[in-house]
């Protein structure tokens, strides 16, 4: 008799039903969207909108490719990611069609531009795009340990990104922020770009400096404070935090670019004092910009009372009509398509697409869209812990982080818990760069998790002879 190891054995168990969990799931992704679509289809015209077969044939066509890719090419990956962000990506398409509607909205479109054209569409073009992006991720990048070796090389790349906002003829200054770039009669937000290719260097360079950063010089106040030398590479990216913030006024890409730095240090050294540093140095950084930049406190000053200076600045008057729509949402909001959110607000499907969410679905719309942001961030911190090599944790953690952080700097800036910081709801708001870069974001985690999740191979089986001279007495 042989002695013989199925290796698969494992894999041929949990595989199917992975499978048929992430297609339930996916169909699900796609039919609730429809719904949703209908219904805000009877709410504003009393009948069902005549794009809805179209609209449901195409999301259903770009998740149908993206699962058939993730099950040929990462078929050991979470089953969740997929399906959470088609779903989202899918209510957000909803939610700008049904902002679309607006004759508001389509006559002050007629007034600066001359025209009105319609977000929806091009929203499904970027979603497409996004989708296509996600596929070559999983195609081209067969391992993510690859990226290891462009430490320092994607370091200079995510500065030439966050740079070129600020070249004259290429930058556009869009209500104060120098966050864009005009390419072609395209706009395009580096920023959103730059995340992704950051986490790579951040990942490289805390791999292999985590052990001199882990390190105390002593202890204050209870906590383990790092060597002096050791600060200085939180304390240059704090200063390129502060400069971005600066000269390009942007306030969401430096509190996500610090705050993704501190985050990796953390689960790098496992110090609680990085934390603690990075908070005070965020709010130190916040505080004297304030003062030198008019934009940067006109929103904190909108964040501090809204109301006191409603009718003289325009950040006010924003903060202060978002908490109104957030207000007569509710706990079950008006319904789909039924609120007044694009009477009142500018950019209502971009920076503030999250009031219409609260007005519309209320408190528990609110909560339920967080629950599926929670979700991601759960799953991408699970793979982050999955996964067997340095580089690919923190890799994973920080593109976690990074998605974490912008959710709550956009949640938190419309809900008036902290200033307006003018980035997009990941995969919700309208804007070709944010759902480009977020499907990216979600295929590297997928193709981090097939990593983590695939079953190690085992050793050759031996023969009984074979045994039988190992344990044949001398």
């Amino acid at each position: 008799m042989s002695v013989v190891t199925n290796t698969t054995t494992i894999g041929a168990i949990e595989l199917p039903s992975r499978r048929n969990t992430e297609l339930v799931l996916l169909g699900l992704a796609v039919a609730i969207p429809i719904f949703a679509y209908a219904n805000a289809g009877l709410a504003i015209h009393g009948k069902l909108p005549p794009g809805m077969i179209a609209y449901g044939l195409g999301l259903g066509l770009l998740a149908g490719i993206a699962h058939v890719v993730v099950r040929r090419y990462a078929k050991y990956a979470d089953p969740l990611l997929l399906p959470l962000a088609t779903l989202l990506n899918g209510l957000g398409l909803v939610l700008i069609w049904r902002l679309d509607q607006s004759e508001r909205l389509q006559n002050l479109a007629k007034r600066s531009w001359g025209a009105f054209s319609p977000a929806a569409p091009n929203q499904l073009f970027f979603t497409a795009i996004g989708i296509t992006l996600f596929v070559g991720v999983l195609l081209i990048m067969k391992d993510h340990r690859t990226l290891q070796r462009f430490t320092y090389i994607s370091m200079a790349v995510a500065l030439v990104l966050l740079i070129l906002p600020m070249v004259p003829g290429l930058g556009a200054d869009v209500f104060g922020a120098k966050i864009w770039i005009s390419v072609g009669g395209f706009s395009i937000q580096p920023g959103e770009f730059a995340k992704i290719v950051i986490a790579v260097f951040f990942a490289g360079y805390l791999m292999v400096k985590r052990d001199a950063l882990a390190l105390a010089s002593r202890r204050f106040m209870g906590l383990y404070l790092p060597r002096g030398r050791d600060l200085g590479p939180i304390l240059m990216i704090w200063a390129m935090s502060l400069l971005i913030l600066i000269f390009e006024t942007d306030l969401g890409t430096s509190l996500l670019f610090f705050g993704m730095f501190v985050v990796m240090l953390y689960v790098a050294t496992e110090r609680t004092s990085w934390i603690v540093i990075g908070l005070l140095m965020s709010a130190g950084g916040a505080v004297a910009v304030a003062n030198f930049s008019s934009h940067v406190g006109a929103r904190v000053n909108a964040f501090l009372d809204p109301f006191s200076c409603f009718k003289t600045s325009g950040a006010c008057e924003q903060v202060g009509n978002a908490l109104m729509s957030f207000g007569s949402g509710g706990v079950l909001g008006t319904g789909w398509g039924q609120g007044h959110s694009d009477l009142i607000l500018f950019a209502a499907n971009s920076d503030f697409i999250f009031t219409t969410v609260g007005e519309e679905l209320g408190l528990a719309g609110v909560m339920a869209f967080l629950m599926l942001y929670a979700l991601i961030v759960e799953r991408g911190a699970r793979t982050a812990l999955a996964s067997r090599d340095p580089f690919g944790k923190l890799f994973a953690i920080g593109l976690t982080g990074a998605f974490a952080i912008q959710i709550f700097v956009v949640a938190g800036g419309v809900m008036g818990l902290i200033p307006l910081t003018g980035m997009t709801m990941p995969f919700l708001a309208s804007g070709g760069s944010s759902v480009i870069a977020n499907w990216a974001l979600i295929g590297i985690l997928i193709r981090i998790s097939d990593t983590a999740r695939r079953p190690a191979p085992m050793p050759a089986s031996s023969t009984d002879s074979e045994l039988t001279q190992v344990v044949r007495p001398s």
